[in-house]
C-alpha cells in the first residue's frame, strides 16, 4: 500500500502515531521538542495513554486533520484546522513532526507527534497550506456574508421607500 494517496477533497498520510501530550502553550519549536521528552519518557501518572508508534492514517482536508488507525480505521482524534495554532518537523529528528491543535471543549492544547521516514516535511508543509487556503475561503464566506448583508439592508431601504412611494401615490389620487 502507498503512505500517499489524494483525492479532489483530502490528502492522506500513512505514517507511526507516536502520541498526543497537552501542553502549556500553543506554538514553538520548544512545545514540539517538550511533547516529544514526554513522550520517550511519559508520567506513570498520565491518564491518556496513546497507541505508541501505531500505523495511522493522517487525513488532511480543508475543514481538518483527521487521525484513524491504520487497521482498525477507528478514528483517534479529529482536529478542526480552526484549532491548529501550530506544525513543524522537529529540529532534533528530521523524521518526526507535529501539530498543535486548541482542544474544541476545553481551554487546552495538545500536540499531536508522528513519524515519517519519507513525508515529515511534506506533511508541515500540507498541514500549513490547508490551514492557509482554509482561512482564505472563511474570509471569502465573510466577505460574501458582508455583501449578502449589505444587500438585505440596501433591499429593505428600497422597501420602505417604495411603500412611502406608494403612500404618497394613494395621498395624491385620493
Amino acid at each position: 500500500m502507498s503512505d500517499f494517496s489524494e483525492d479532489e477533497n483530502e490528502i492522506s498520510f500513512q505514517v507511526k502515531f507516536l502520541g498526543r501530550v497537552e501542553v502549556v502553550r500553543h506554538d514553538g519549536l520548544q512545545i514540539l521538542e517538550e511533547a516529544a521528552q514526554n513522550i520517550k519518557s511519559p508520567d506513570k501518572y498520565s491518564s491518556e495513554k496513546a497507541a505508541k508508534k501505531s500505523k495511522v492514517h493522517l487525513f488532511v482536508t480543508l475543514s481538518g486533520i483527521d487521525i484513524l488507525e491504520d487497521k482498525t480505521k477507528f478514528l483517534l482524534y479529529t482536529c478542526p484546522l480552526s484549532t491548529v495554532s501550530f506544525c513543524a518537523v522537529l529540529p532534533s529528528s528530521s523524521k518526526v513532526f507535529g501539530f498543535v491543535a486548541r482542544h474544541p471543549a476545553a481551554d487546552t492544547y495538545h500536540c499531536y507527534l508522528f513519524q515519517s521516514k519519507t513525508f515529515s516535511h511534506v506533511l508541515v508543509s500540507v498541514i500549513g497550506d490547508a490551514f492557509r487556503a482554509s482561512k482564505k475561503e472563511e474570509s471569502i464566506r465573510g466577505g460574501r456574508d458582508l455583501i449578502v448583508e449589505a444587500l438585505r439592508h440596501k433591499n429593505k431601504m428600497l422597501q420602505r421607500e417604495n411603500a412611502e412611494l406608494k403612500r404618497r401615490l394613494a395621498g395624491l389620487t385620493d
